[in-house]
């Protein structure tokens, strides 16, 4: 028998089971003078975001969807780096293997797009939110089917989340506005990728208009 499918936005993104999720929204990757910026990447398109992310939470606060603030942990003493993932981050474009040091203010959220109490805080060491961390038992816990990435960068952690969370079994739901990469080629590609494989593209603006109308539900 085939399962419920959810296809229309008013049910794909009903506040009562769908999460935001903010992904590295961090000063080492969004702000002038930390170590994305001093590693040469243009920081410009992550800045760009942030008003569009701020109107999102914005309404995900007030319409009681569930909120996670996702953000990059990098151990001290290579305590989180295996030999594979070490070398790739020393070869990867305008990146640092200390990027989001653990305690450092790097790793800080942008204050912009702070969480506030009550919110969920998740930790990775990993491109992917769902790698090593707690995050699919929270989302279940909470019933949530439906996920809305945000934040950077398109191609790297917001994309290996989304992967993640569609082939677990969540809806998956991309504002195109919403999140940003250092190279727009990148960028379009991963916004290419979910229309054909993973989920839906859509904007910011819509994506709160269903939330809106669907608070009273």
């Amino acid at each position: 028998m085939e399962p419920e499918m959810l296809t229309e936005p008013a049910a794909l993104l009903d506040p009562r089971h769908t999460a935001l999720v903010i992904i590295d929204m961090q000063k080492d990757f969004c702000a002038e003078g930390f170590g994305a910026h001093r590693a040469g990447r243009d920081i410009m398109p992550a800045r760009s975001i942030i008003p569009t992310l701020q109107a999102l939470l914005r309404e995900a606060r007030r319409t009681r969807v569930l909120v996670v603030h996702v953000g990059f942990s990098t151990l001290p003493d290579h305590l989180s780096d295996s030999g594979p993932w070490l070398a790739q981050r020393r070869r990867s474009t305008y990146s640092s293997d200390k990027l989001a040091m653990a305690g450092s203010e790097g790793a800080e959220f942008v204050p912009e797009l702070a969480p506030i109490a009550g919110e969920i805080i998740v930790h990775k060491h990993r491109y992917s939110a769902f790698k090593g961390t707690d995050l699919g038992m929270i989302l279940d816990a909470r019933r949530i089917r439906t996920v809305v990435p945000t934040g950077v960068s398109t191609n790297a952690c917001v994309e290996s989340t989304l992967r993640d969370a569609f082939e677990t079994g969540y809806y998956v739901v991309v504002p195109r506005d919403g999140v940003a990469s250092w190279s727009q080629t990148l960028h379009e590609a991963t916004l290419q990728n979910v229309i054909h494989r993973f989920g839906q593209v859509t904007d910011a603006d819509a994506i709160g208009a269903v939330w809106r109308n669907g608070a009273s539900v």
